[in-house]
Formats: C-alpha cells, structure tokens, sequence
C-alpha cells in the first residue's frame, strides 16, 4: 500500500448541494439515469483526471470511473471515487477507494504462485524453442515431403507402365512368355509400391517418436501450469471477501455458485461498483446513489463514448451487485415496468388482409416478462379471429412509427417473405446526440453485429462471427434545441436500414465506425432523455393479394 494513501477517501463536495433532494431508493445499477448528485460529483472526478498529467496516455486508452454519493456518520453528504482494473501499475492512488483485494500486493502466496508459473512459462519456452526439437521438427517436414513426393512419382510410373500392359494386352497376339513377363512387372510394381510405403512409414514414425518425447515434456509442464492456474485463480477468488447492506459476507466462489457459470469469471470483483460499496461498508458510509462514466478512447468491440454515463457490466458485476445490494432500497429495473400506458392504437391503413399501425414510444411489439400490455395484445385483441402472430416485423420497444401486420399466416408468411428478401422499403429518423461534422452528407455504413452475451440485451460489433449490417443514411440537418430543460446539440439523419438486425441503427449511430454519435436518449449506447429520438417513419412493400404497392407515412414527432 502506498505511504501517501490518505486516511479517508471520502469526498465532500467543493460547490454547495443545498439545493439538490436526495433520492428515495438507491440506484438500479444496470438501467439508470445518473442522479444530479453523481453528475456533480462525476464532474469533479473529471476535473481531477485533467490534472493528471502523468496518466494521460494511460488514460486515452480507455478506463471505466464510477463515483458513489455516501452519508457519514455525522449526516454529511459526500462522494467517493474508484476506477475499475488497475491504474498505472498500481491500485491504490489518493483519490481513489483501494481495491477489495490487492493483486498486486508483491508478497504473499500470490505473487509466490504467480512467480512458479511464470517459470514454468519460461521453460515451456525454452523447450519449444530448442535447437535439436526444432531441427526434429524441420527434418520430420522435410521427411514427409521427400516421401509424398517420391510416392507420387514412383505412382505415376507404375501408372504409365499399368497403362503399356493394358494397351499391349488389347493388341492381343501376346506369347505365353509376354504375359508372363507383364503380370511379373504388375506384381513387382505392387510389390515395390508397398515397400516404399512401409519404408517411408518407418522413417516419419522414428522422427515422430523422438519429437514425441520431446513433447511429452512440453505437454506435462503445460498441463502442471494449468492446474497450478487454476488452482491460483480459485484462491484469489476466495479472497475476494464482499458485503452487503446486512453486514453478510460471501467470497466471489460463494456468490457465482449459484449462477448458471458456476464460476467468476476473470477480473470479477476488479470493477469500479464493487469496490464502492465495500469500502462504504468497511467504514460506516451509507451508500445513496452511484454512476459510472467512460473516459478515452473506445475500445474496439464495445460502445463507449468519453465522459458518457453507462450502466455496470452485467458479466463480471451483475451477480456480485445483486448480493453488495442487499439490505439497500434499489430502484427497480426500469426495463420491467411500462414507460406508456396505452390500449388503443393509431390505424395508418387496413384492409381485410392488413393494417399497419403507429406504435408510441415506450410499448412493447410483442409480450414480454413484464405483464405490460404489447402491441400484440391490442391487435390480438381488435381481431381474436386473426391466425398466425399478427405483427410481421418488430420496433424496440423505444422507438416509435411505423408496424406492420397480418391477419392470417397466410398473408404474414408472404409478407415475411418480403423482409427476408429486403425488398420491403423503411425509412426511420433518428436525432443523434452532438453536431456531425461528416463532410460526406449520405453515405453507407456496414458493420457485422452478433450478440452481447455477457451484457444482454446489447448488441456488438463483431468482425469475426457477426451477421453484416447495412445502412444508408442521409444528414438532413444539424443544430440546437431544448431537451427536458437544456438545450441539447443536434444532428437529424434519415436512415434507410438495408438489413434488419437488432438495434442496427443505434449501434451504427453509436459506434467510432459508424456515425460515432448515439441517438440521442438512447439508454443503452448513450445518455437516456425523455425519450429514444428514433422514429420509423416510412413503409413501402407490395400488398400480397393485389400485389400493388402499399407506401405508408407516420410523419416523425420530433
């Protein structure tokens, strides 16, 4: 532990919060909109992190900050600071709450551990780059193309001479003597064929056998490296030693039991939540609200914008948060109960085989978990004789426009048809969250998205297993207007998505690769605001019976 480790970490605010209300329950950690509390105190941290100048390349990579509002024992209203992983080669810096436990502690069984692996790694090195194995392995490959090249020729000859005897044959007329002499050259072909196999055969086996040797060695000192790792990493995750509310203790291996992994997984407990709250509960402090900010550049594969609030990570936190925030009042996910309270639709058209309808921001396309009223619900309900499962296509659950819908499978299944053949025509509006500065005012984006399965419900780009993306887009014009109160930087773009995987448009909006601005309110990739300014505001397919073309319009609300 460093000597200049301050005695307390607790933050007292340099500007007066008088005015602010403290919330009722404390933060949900996985959906949230930071409280005025952890913004101000986010600012400070901010303000803080500009000072450090000796940080600065470290920090332009990217880290993960969460600050969390405390009350001490005397009432008083205050903040501390954490960063997740470790920060310049170390964990503990002044501002900052120490870690749940010190990896970087340099003695100790770990480091004592840690130090017999990397000698076994030292060795394993060296045995794979001896010079003998080495050479064995050059001269087993060499081996083996001598053999196949010297079995291929020695086949086309027995083929060329297989083909003499046979057109020798044909011509007939042959002595006794002549056939006597072919079927002796067949034979011994054969013969010598076989020889030549079983000699080849020999020598790689011999080359084999001596290498094999020499990575047996290499295989048992690989496989007492993994046990010794194993073994390693169960005993840190045992040392992990986190609380709750209720002055209960669990170890990270008590709190993943119970989860479908059974096991943490790397750098669990290491994050900037976790250790919030446990030093909160070491030294008396009532934890109230908390956010996490994301400061640098964004990694590759995730969504993170500079100085951008986002929620805990569900992979490594999720299970830890949920028992640290036992004995706390928390808000409820507010992904689990309805934004809107709505039982009747807006009809844009409808026929005796369709209708398309405006579904409002903040509804459900189809039932989930919640028990909250779906667009489904309404429409099963306006047709109960309807077949098939009505809606042919689905919006996010924030996004507001244009549904389409089927009244027996039959016309679902042709119009379905159409989807998949992209030749169904969309057209959505969406506010992104800052000016764009693009000198290219339409253009294509294409990015492949696969599943977040570690942060469920997000998507990622993923250049490796991700389905491709494809979207066009127009800037249709850019400035300034007030949102919930303040006014806000703008960028109205037309997007006319050509695939349609999941939050296409508000990953491509999002991403550095993409337009590297999220819509604006959106929960998910950037910051929340009254509402996800993304709109479906256009339609066009062919009618499945009259095979005319159907263009339908939802004027966009914003």
């Amino acid at each position: 532990m460093s000597k200049d480790k301050p005695k307390h970490m607790i933050h007292f605010f340099q500007s007066d919060i008088a005015s602010y209300s403290l919330p009722e329950r404390f933060t949900f950690p996985f959906h949230y909109t930071p409280h005025p509390l952890c913004i101000q105190a986010a600012e400070e941290l901010m303000a803080y992190l500009h000072q450090c100048h000796e940080w600065k390349d470290e920090l332009e990579q990217g880290k993960m900050f969460g600050v969390l509002i405390v009350k001490d024992n005397q009432n008083r209203i205050g903040y501390l600071a954490a960063f997740s992983g470790n920060l310049a080669g170390s964990n503990h810096h002044p501002f900052f709450v120490p870690p749940v436990y010190d990896l970087l502690n340099p003695d100790g069984y770990f480091k004592e551990e840690e130090m017999q692996i990397s000698m076994i790694n030292r060795e394993i090195e060296q045995q794979e780059q001896d010079a003998h194995y080495q050479q064995s392995l050059f001269m087993l490959k060499e081996t083996k193309q001598q053999a196949e090249s010297e079995l291929d020729l020695f086949r086309s000859q027995i083929k060329e001479r297989k083909n003499r005897r046979k057109e020798a044959r044909q011509k007939g007329n042959l002595s006794e003597e002549e056939i006597a002499r072919l079927n002796k050259e067949s034979q011994f072909d054969k013969a010598e064929l076989r020889r030549k196999e079983q000699y080849w055969k020999e020598e790689i086996r011999k080359q084999e056998e001596e290498i094999s040797r020499h990575q047996a060695i290499i295989h048992r000192l690989k496989e007492e490296r993994k046990k010794r790792s194993i073994a390693l990493q169960t005993w840190i995750f045992h040392q992990y030693h986190m609380r709750n509310a209720f002055h209960e203790t669990q170890d990270l291996c008590e709190i993943f039991a119970k989860t479908p992994q059974c096991i943490p997984p790397a750098g669990a407990g290491e994050c900037a939540a976790p250790k919030l709250l446990q030093y909160a509960y070491l030294n008396q402090l009532h934890p109230i609200a908390m956010a996490e900010f994301w400061w640098g550049n964004s990694p590759k594969g995730e969504i993170r914008h500079h100085g951008h609030y986002y929620p805990s990570c569900r992979h490594k936190c999720e299970p830890i948060l949920n028992f640290m925030l036992q004995g706390l009042e928390v808000d409820p996910n507010p992904l689990l109960h309805p934004k809107t309270s709505c039982t009747s639709l807006e009809y844009l058209y409808e026929d005796e085989y369709l209708c398309v309808v405006h579904k409002p921001a903040g509804i459900l396309s189809v039932p989930g978990k919640t028990g909250q009223t779906s667009v489904y619900d309404i429409l099963k309900e306006a047709y109960p004789h309807a077949t098939g499962p009505l809606l042919v296509h689905r919006l996010d659950m924030d996004t507001s426009g244009i549904l389409l819908a089927a009244k027996t499978q039959e016309i679902h299944a042709m119009l379905q048809e159409q989807f998949e053949s992209r030749s169904v025509r969309k057209k959505y509006i969406a506010l992104l969250d800052g000016i764009m500065e693009k000198s290219e005012k339409e253009g294509f984006i294409r990015l492949p998205l696969s599943p977040d399965y570690h942060n469920r419900p997000l998507q990622k780009v993923d250049f490796e297993q991700g389905k491709m993306a494809v979207t066009r887009y127009e800037i249709q014009e850019t400035g300034k207007r007030i949102i919930q109160g303040k006014e806000r930087p703008f960028t109205r773009i037309a997007y006319y998505p050509q695939t349609g995987r999941t939050h296409q448009l508000r990953v491509h909006s999002a991403h550095t690769q993409g337009m590297n601005m999220p819509i604006l309110g959106d929960p998910l990739y950037g910051q929340a605001a009254d509402r996800l300014y993304l709109h479906a505001e256009e339609l066009a397919f062919r009618h499945p019976v009259t095979s005319g073309t159907i263009r339908i319009q939802c004027p966009c609300p914003f």
